[in-house]
């Protein structure tokens, strides 16, 4: 990977007792299993339609992460439904392209839900997911209400297990040897990279929420690099894989968004009322 993906003072996970650590996942998946069985027994005893549940809150786009595809956020958006939120998919089966054309169809699948649902749009995304989020969301603020990231090394992209690395090599060899759809240097260590890393780091319009999930434990990226100034941080006590379905990160997911309509509605209130005081002119 190109060294700017890895500014000074960032180094990823290293050795076997940083991949221990994503052991925990299958902890993590047996919550889900419990918190699946539960709200089943729970939607079981109410009625199908329920007057407190909004109808239809904002639209939000899941995006999954490195290698991964929309199944692996299933569980989220099964979450953010029950919880009123009408969710999408990015249409992404395999998440191992350029990630320039990658940003690229996400626009057009911004685009699309927007004009579709006539709103702006939230976008949760998981690792590399957070980070197309986040260059969207300063690409394009008139489609995008908040972003979620989860696990995202925003600030350096390039400090990641070895693991992961060896993994990113592998597809650029497959696309020398002429496999088609897969990143190749240029998205790894060229202007590709260094374009889409830079459209992460530009300033978000103020209106657009954003908060960034991480977590110390996390065996794949260095978590301090999904500090970045712009977000609210909210740790969690999970791997990295465990991000995509660890009903603990579920409920920080539904509470960012949450907060981010109330931050929207609060601001908008202040909006109308500094309206409403505006001092007439004298005819």
């Amino acid at each position: 990977m190109g060294d700017f993906l890895r500014p000074d003072g960032f180094v990823g996970p290293r050795g076997l007792r940083a991949l221990s650590r994503e052991g925990s996942a299958a902890l993590e998946a047996i919550r889900y299993v419990q918190r699946s069985r539960l709200d089943r027994r729970t939607r079981g005893g109410s009625p199908y339609v329920d007057p407190r549940r909004a109808a239809g809150l904002e639209p939000v786009l899941l995006v999954p992460g490195f290698m991964a595809g929309d199944s692996t956020l299933k569980g989220m958006g099964a979450m953010l439904r029950g919880a009123g939120y009408r969710t999408y998919r990015s249409q992404i089966h395999v998440n191992v392209g350029c990630t320039r054309e990658a940003a690229d169809r996400l626009e057009r699948r911004l685009e699309a839900i927007a004009i579709r649902r006539g709103r702006k749009v939230s976008i949760v995304g998981h690792s590399l997911g957070g980070m197309l989020a986040r260059g969207l969301a300063a690409r394009r603020p008139d489609l995008v209400h908040g972003i979620v990231s989860m696990g995202s090394p925003i600030l350096a992209p390039g400090a990641v297990h070895g693991v992961l690395a060896w993994d990113a090599e592998m597809l650029t060899r497959l696309a020398r040897a002429g496999f088609g759809g897969l990143m190749s240097e240029d998205c790894v260590a060229g202007s590709c990279a260094r374009s889409s890393f830079e459209e992460t780091q530009r300033a978000l319009d103020p209106e657009v929420g954003f908060t960034s999930i991480y977590s110390r434990r996390d065996g794949i990226i260095d978590w301090r690099a999904c500090l970045d100034p712009a977000a609210d941080a909210v740790e969690v006590p999970t791997s990295h894989v465990g991000m995509a379905f660890d009903p603990v990160v579920f409920d920080a997911v539904r509470e960012a968004l949450d907060e981010h309509q109330v931050m929207r509605a609060s601001r908008a209130a202040a909006q109308d009322e500094s309206e409403l005081l505006r001092p007439v002119a004298n005819r």
